[in-house]
């Protein structure tokens, strides 16, 4: 039998163990991986494998050795409770060893749990699980998690008390990150709250959530689209002394103007625009930036590009002129058009 959506987020939770097996496919193998954790765990606990409940089996070996799996379920553990019988990495060229383990299942075996790659519609490892009627497969697609899914998460981490803004940032963090990077951002997350009894805020999220812009060069970007340009000048002499390049500067400008401009851009305002970045922004810094969207506008910011474009033009050509002292005048102008 075949289960998808809620039915499969919700059996990976709480999985029958009277079932036969369960066949998990999917490109990503990392989100594969996630779930065949879950939900082995799920079945035998977190101290199955240390009781020896749990037989790992290559897609290799069973290649080679093709009643391996059929051993597996049939032989009796040394500690009571459950088992399961893990193959990893199967294809179709082992479909045969993995049928004739589902046709001898009885009740008391152990369950059969099954990883592979991607498996279109004909895989003959795929009909086997979905044409079973005692087995599930479960397909593993790239869509970003589900809300259910999200929650189930947090309530792992033993995060409950959390805000409507904070739950959307957390939203947008889980379409922007790998599913297992988002959960290490979750768990990260419950550390900074540990013992902390106030609702989990966007600050929160953004305190935890991955970096993509040292914290330095987004000071000065900040200096510069608020237009606070005697403040500038201290700042360049501080990241230059840091070894902080010209082009890496030019670089951060022009991704941090170009989101800038999107912002103003978008038809639905720059709250909307802001909420599109990829990699996304949160709590005090998304604020900021939709402010300064909002204070520069879209053709101000055109301008802005134009002069960070000829900015990064010099700086790759062959002017002798130097680079910092480049870099530094067309962040002054700018930040002299920001106050305009």
């Amino acid at each position: 039998m075949k289960l998808t959506g809620v039915a499969a987020t919700r059996y990976f939770a709480k999985p029958e163990p009277e079932r036969t097996g369960l066949l998990i496919f999917g490109m990503d193998a990392m989100r594969v991986a996630l779930r065949r954790q879950e939900v082995i765990v799920a079945l035998i606990g977190p101290q199955g494998e240390e009781e020896m409940r749990l037989s790992r089996i290559a897609g290799g070996d069973l290649r080679k050795q093709p009643s391996l799996l059929l051993d597996a379920i049939k032989e009796v553990g040394f500690f009571p409770g459950p088992r399961v019988a893990f193959v990893e990495d199967a294809t179709d060229a082992m479909a045969d060893a993995v049928m004739t383990a589902l046709d001898e299942w009885r009740e008391g075996d152990a369950q059969i749990v099954v990883t592979a790659g991607s498996l279109t519609a004909k895989s003959k490892l795929r009909k086997a699980f979905e044409g079973h009627k005692n087995a599930y497969a479960i397909g593993i697609y790239d869509d970003p998690p589900s809300r259910e899914e999200i929650e189930d998460i947090l309530r792992r981490a033993d995060l409950r008390d959390i805000s409507n803004e904070a739950m959307t940032d957390l939203v947008t963090l889980s379409r922007a990150l790998d599913p297992g990077d988002f959960r290490q951002t979750v768990e990260k997350i419950a550390l900074y709250k540990f013992q902390d009894d106030t609702p989990l805020t966007p600050a929160d999220v953004a305190a935890c959530a991955p970096s993509s812009v040292e914290a330095g060069v987004d000071d000065v970007l900040s200096i510069v689209a608020e237009g606070r340009a005697p403040e500038l000048g201290p700042v360049m002499r501080r990241l230059e002394s840091q070894g902080v390049q010209p082009v890496q500067l030019a670089i951060a400008a022009m991704r941090h103007f170009r989101a800038l401009h999107a912002a103003a851009s978008d038809p639905q305002g720059p709250g909307s625009g802001i909420a599109r970045i990829r990699p996304p922004v949160f709590g005090p810094r998304r604020d900021r930036m939709q402010r300064q969207a909002q204070s520069w506008g879209m053709y101000k910011l055109e301008t802005a590009l134009k002069e960070l474009v000829e900015a990064d033009l010099t700086l790759r050509s062959a002017s002798r002129a130097p680079q910092m002292a480049v870099m530094e005048r067309a962040l002054m102008r700018l930040a002299m058009l920001a106050r305009r």
